[in-house]
């Protein structure tokens, strides 16, 4: 009996010397930002997320808080798509999904406006539901393609386009903010939003570094073109832009068990057997190579997921540092943690990033001058 009593308390022993302490995190850098919003039952996490940075933008340039229509943008970016794809003969993307560019796209030909003069929500709706409006838009693009009547009728456009109105409401072209009227593009100005200021940054060894090209996923229908860097300055670029106080746009990939709205967390355990407890506790983590990183792309398990916004960064109790990720899913506590932020390791970031949008001023100069981008540098 007394070995017994020996053999558990020594196993009891063991087991609480290797339990694993609950995540603490403390604040390093939490720079302004809007209330975490949903984007509801849509694909729309691009328009959310820029959106969402170029708010901060606005608080920077500003220090105003702007609340910024996530649907004009939406709006004004489905008949670019609609006709890439029907003169692509349907041999082209379109879908919901989009990219960081698309939004600066828009304002750059459209302007911006406040959500409360174009909500995209109709009938008293409260939240966005686009799987309706989807499918109709994609089986009206398929049948002009398909040309059942041989000759694509001329007012294509403008059929697709009272589509687009009767679910998200008709386009606005002049409205009234804190008692000024403004057009969308004089609204755009009035806050200091100047598309040609960001850039878009990427990290895949299949293309020369510090040259430009037109990232190669399925989203990008528009051919936004992106800088190259090694992983290294990527991430070293993040660290600058936030330690000086420039949020940065991302797009990720979130399909991994590893990646937790509902914890809060994004991590890349090194022992996959340590996944569900890294969600809840820290382990070490894999070392996160540009080799690596390049694989993982090509046999398609990082992909092209969702778009976020990082706003700052976090450290755990150990010390190890953590990305501050503000997501477009809403922020109700049985569904996400941290007021709807997942906190992304480095690890995390170095293997599942996608992409990063800034503006200018927030990359390194150094880095700037191997991407060729002398002009900014000496401005």
């Amino acid at each position: 009996m007394k070995k017994t009593l020996l053999y558990f308390g020594v196993l009891l022993s063991n087991l609480w010397g290797t339990a694993q302490e609950n995540y603490q995190f403390t604040d390093l850098i939490n720079i302004d930002s809007t209330p975490v919003i949903s984007q509801g039952n849509t694909g729309t996490c691009w328009s959310f997320s820029t959106s969402s940075f170029i708010e901060s933008e606005i608080i920077r340039l500003t220090g105003e808080y702007v609340n910024i229509s996530e649907m004009y943008n939406v709006r004004n970016t489905y008949p670019v798509k609609a006709s890439n794809y029907v003169y692509r003969q349907g041999k082209a993307q379109f879908s919901e999904g989009g990219l960081a560019h698309d939004v600066l796209n828009s304002i750059r030909d459209y302007g911006l406006v406040p959500a409360e003069v174009y909500s995209g929500l109709l009938g008293g709706k409260t939240k966005h539901n686009h799987s309706e409006m989807a499918s109709i838009l994609s089986s009206m693009l398929d049948t002009y393609i398909k040309n059942p009547g041989k000759t694509l009728d001329p007012k294509w456009k403008e059929a697709f386009n009272s589509i687009l109105d009767v679910y998200l409401g008709e386009n606005i072209t002049e409205f009234y903010y804190h008692n000024k009227k403004y057009t969308p593009q004089q609204f755009a100005e009035a806050y200091s939003i100047q598309p040609e200021d960001y850039i878009n940054i990427t990290s895949f060894s299949h293309e020369p570094f510090y040259g430009e090209f037109i990232l190669n996923i399925p989203d990008n229908f528009s051919n936004g073109s992106y800088f190259n860097l090694p992983i290294e300055e990527l991430v070293h670029t993040i660290d600058h832009a936030l330690k000086e106080g420039f949020t940065i746009g991302i797009d990720c990939d979130v399909s991994e068990k590893t990646f937790s709205s509902k914890n809060g967390i994004a991590v890349v355990p090194e022992k996959e057997s340590n996944n569900l407890e890294a969600l809840h506790s820290i382990y070490p983590e894999k070392e996160i190579t540009q080799e690596y990183r390049q694989q993982e792309f090509e046999n398609y398990n990082t992909t092209d997921d969702h778009l976020m916004h990082i706003t700052g960064k976090v450290e755990d109790q150990k010390g190890n540092n953590y990305y501050k990720v503000k997501n477009s899913w809403g922020s109700d506590e049985k569904t996400t943690k941290y007021g709807g932020y997942v906190y992304f390791s480095d690890a995390y970031i170095r293997l599942k990033t996608i992409s990063i949008t800034l503006h200018k001023d927030g990359v390194p100069r150094n880095i700037l001058k191997k991407l060729n981008q002398h002009k900014t540098v000496e401005n």
